[in-house]
């Protein structure tokens, strides 16, 4: 629910500030896109980055509160971002690790009254911007976010792996019913 809320901020946004995504693609096929292109401090970004190999990586910048996890597959990784509170107008360097390898990008962070008047025409006239977090809200994942990138395994075991199981679970039944034999003999 979080993305499409994202997703769709993004694309108002972006679309009453006049603006496009930036892309800084190279003459390989590689390249970042930050959406909105030109964010206000303490706002998320939707972040896009093509022609990574393998499936996860990580956004670093100045302008972000911290690094943004990446997946993805076919050369395609998304993930979102969130811009500092802090951070000055100005355009800051984005880059991507990835398969080994970096991509790199920039983001253009506007100061809070260049959003404002782009935003006085909204249709209730107030101009007023709306509520950011200044920071990640930690809303769970805990140590199971990692595994949130891993592809399902949808085969059981192998055949070698159910043999030794069932040869251990023979000799576990052997020798519990070895141990019940060996107490009644006992107990007379």
């Amino acid at each position: 629910m979080g993305s499409l809320r994202l997703t769709l901020c993004t694309g108002i946004l972006a679309c009453a500030a006049g603006l496009s995504p930036a892309a800084a693609r190279a003459a390989d096929g590689r390249g970042v896109t930050v959406t909105p292109a030109s964010p206000a401090p303490g706002s998320a970004v939707a972040l896009r980055v093509s022609g990574c190999t393998g499936t996860t990586g990580a956004a670093s910048s100045a302008a972000f509160v911290t690094d943004a996890r990446l997946g993805g597959y076919d050369g395609t990784l998304t993930g979102e971002g969130q811009i500092r509170s802090t951070s000055g107008a100005g355009t800051y360097d984005v880059k991507v690790s990835c398969g080994g390898a970096v991509v790199g990008g920039t983001v253009t962070v506007v100061g809070q009254s260049a959003l404002a008047q782009s935003q006085a025409g909204q249709p209730d006239g107030s101009g007023v911007l709306p509520a950011t977090p200044v920071a990640p809200v930690p809303a769970g994942g805990g140590g199971t976010a990692p595994f949130a990138s891993v592809e399902p395994r949808s085969a059981g075991p192998d055949t070698a792996q159910a043999v030794t199981g069932l040869v251990l679970a023979g000799f576990a039944a052997a020798a519990v019913g070895l141990l019940g034999a060996r107490r009644s003999r006992g107990s007379r």
